[in-house]
């Protein structure tokens, strides 16, 4: 069964080459196309300051990570919880940089994220799927209707979370309903696709007068034909259309 392991991070800056590193990283788990109560989740003390746009966007202060573990603390628990997963992340080749720098600050390193996990890009699936248009991680709640309304400063395992129920709409289509297996085989086909959220059949009855309608159509075809349409027959006989108002 696949397992998918979605991650973000946050840190100090942007830039990999003037020493930016990683302060937060949230990481949700994902087996079968539905979510487990596994997480992996943790702030991280830099040991530098945070560049005043990142403080910006995360609001987490260099005093908040004062007392905080430093990333060697935590590499062998967070590639366990990584590894042998698809790594699922948007905008990958910043996160993945940004940890590949961290891993090799490590003696002795233990190689690269990719050594550990396949890589899927949320933003390059997006930019295929959505062309031309806006695919930040906001512009794609909003395009799938996932709620954001409590994301007011980004953060790793709240984006996380929402990038879990993105990458579930994004690839819905993509889940084999495998019609032709067994019959356990196709139930659990069919689990996979409720719970990522695709199956939501919408019930519209007919009116009074489409009923009317479409008795009095069955009528005049069973008065041309001489007989009355096989799906009628086959529910039981009579076409005759009911009295208006009975």
């Amino acid at each position: 069964m696949s397992r998918q392991v979605v991650l973000d991070t946050e840190t100090t800056g942007l830039e990999v080459a003037a020493g930016h590193r990683v302060i937060e990283i949230g990481a949700i788990e994902i087996v079968g196309r539905r979510r487990t109560e596994r997480r992996f989740h943790c702030y991280l003390n830099p040991e530098r300051e945070i560049d005043e746009g990142a403080l910006r966007v995360h609001g987490i202060t260099s005093e908040f990570l004062a007392d905080k573990p430093r990333f060697a603390d935590v590499a062998a628990e967070f590639l366990d919880f990584i590894r042998g997963a698809e790594l699922v992340i948007h905008n990958a080749a910043f996160d993945v940089a940004m940890l590949d720098a961290e891993l090799a600050r490590l003696d002795p390193s233990p190689g690269r994220i990719a050594d550990h996990a396949s890589i899927t890009d949320t933003l390059a699936m997006a930019r295929q799927r959505y062309p031309g248009q806006r695919n930040r991680l906001d512009d794609l709640c909003k395009r799938l209707d996932v709620d954001a309304s409590q994301r007011q400063l980004h953060g790793a395992l709240l984006d996380a979370s929402l990038l879990a129920e993105v990458w579930l709409a994004m690839t819905a289509g993509q889940t084999a309903l495998a019609l032709d297996g067994a019959p356990e085989e196709r139930a659990r086909a069919v689990d996979r696709v409720r719970a990522a959220g695709t199956i939501r059949l919408r019930v519209h009855r007919a009116s009074e007068a489409e009923r009317i309608a479409h008795a009095a159509r069955l009528a005049e075809i069973e008065k041309r034909c001489g007989r009355a349409p096989i799906w009628s027959r086959e529910a039981g006989g009579g076409t005759t259309a009911p009295t208006p108002g009975a």
